[in-house]
């Protein structure tokens, strides 16, 4: 993986803040059967939820912008977490990285078949929208565990 692709190191705790303040938003929103916090905006919807053809999506309509924000939050901030350098970015993190995000992959879409095959109804659209983020996290779970084992037993032979 070329570096001339990947963020400045200096971006990656400014990653760290916006993923984990987009996840305890995320649960709280998970968690309330209420739609707290309640951010009522006007918004201007492509596609609208009632019929096209009756109702034109190119209108503007009232929404609770919560969930929209902490999705946001969580994909902004793990593409910064996993796609900014290491301080001491090298070949070998190179091909770590690279290794991580093909591995992040296959499990994402495993995840995604079994899904497929044995979630239906409400609970897969759940599914897809948790699917959407699994990805980065697997992604940022492997790179920082091989990360973290390949300096530990850098550090085990000196």
């Amino acid at each position: 993986m070329k570096s001339r692709f990947l963020f400045s190191h200096k971006y990656k705790p400014l990653g760290w803040f916006l993923f984990l303040t987009g996840m305890v938003l995320g649960i709280v929103l998970l968690l309330n059967d209420i739609d707290f916090p309640n951010w009522e905006i006007q918004v201007f919807p492509l596609i609208s939820e009632n019929d096209v053809f009756s109702n034109p999506a190119f209108k503007l309509s009232t929404n609770n912008i919560s969930d929209e924000v902490a999705s946001i939050l969580i994909i902004i901030g793990g593409i910064l977490v996993s796609f900014s350098k290491t301080k001491d970015e090298d070949e070998y993190i190179s091909k770590i990285r690279m290794d991580s995000l093909i591995w992040a992959t296959y499990v994402n879409y495993s995840v995604l078949v079994l899904a497929i095959l044995f979630v239906f109804d409400l609970s897969f659209f759940n599914v897809l929208i948790y699917n959407m983020f699994t990805i980065l996290l697997f992604f940022m779970l492997r790179f920082h565990y091989v990360m973290y084992k390949s300096k530990k037993s850098v550090n085990d032979e000196e």
